[in-house]
């Protein structure tokens, strides 16, 4: 696939990376100029890696070139003492999809630091990671799905864009927890045998 990479930042690097590890076609570009042309590479995928302060600029100012893509949004819209910066909605996501309404937004790989990405795969105690979704148009969830895979991860879907909030709480707490706290965030979910009663 023809991947284009808006920024070039951590996240721009080590999903850019596993993606050619992958045999994809991927081409990364930031603020001095390469934004555009990346995402007129990306005809099958374009990841939106800025810091989340610019992300509805950037998008804007490339909704004529995003008509029609899978952009898939990995911002999180986090701020001081890991408050959520969009609390009360709309998500950063429906934010993103109302700056390129033509694009079609996937929300996803938001809940890990960039280091778990850069793992070749990332598995922990032989499961793979699990890696949600949320977006409305099926066509586009199936080449993030592929995206996912491609990592040696595994797609959940997580609903429509309509709860990319809910992905976007859920990365702020768990950044409170893991940074701000020093905890094993992971605990704090059972196995799903447990979970369901």
């Amino acid at each position: 696939m023809r991947v284009g990479i808006l920024g070039t930042g951590g996240m721009a690097d080590a999903l850019g990376t596993q993606w050619r590890r992958a045999g994809h076609d991927v081409l990364t570009g930031g603020r001095s100029g390469g934004l555009r042309r990346a995402a007129e590479h990306g005809t099958d995928a374009v990841l939106l890696a800025v810091p989340y302060a610019a992300v509805v600029d950037v998008v804007g100012g490339l909704a004529g070139v995003l008509r029609g893509r899978v952009l898939i949004d990995c911002t999180n819209p986090v701020g001081p003492d890991f408050g959520l910066l969009t609390a009360g909605g709309p998500a950063a996501a429906e934010r993103i999809a109302a700056a390129a309404p033509d694009a079609h937004v996937v929300k996803g790989f938001n809940l890990c630091h960039v280091g778990v990405w850069r793992l070749t795969p990332p598995v922990f105690d032989g499961r793979p990671l699990a890696v949600p979704l949320c977006g409305d148009d099926e066509a586009a969830l199936s080449v993030v799905r592929r995206l996912v895979r491609d990592l040696g991860c595994a797609p959940l879907d997580a609903g429509g864009l309509d709860r990319a909030q809910l992905l976007e709480a859920t990365a702020a707490l768990l950044i409170r927890l893991w940074v701000g706290e020093g905890a094993d965030a992971q605990a704090i979910a059972p196995p799903s045998a447990y979970a369901r009663g």
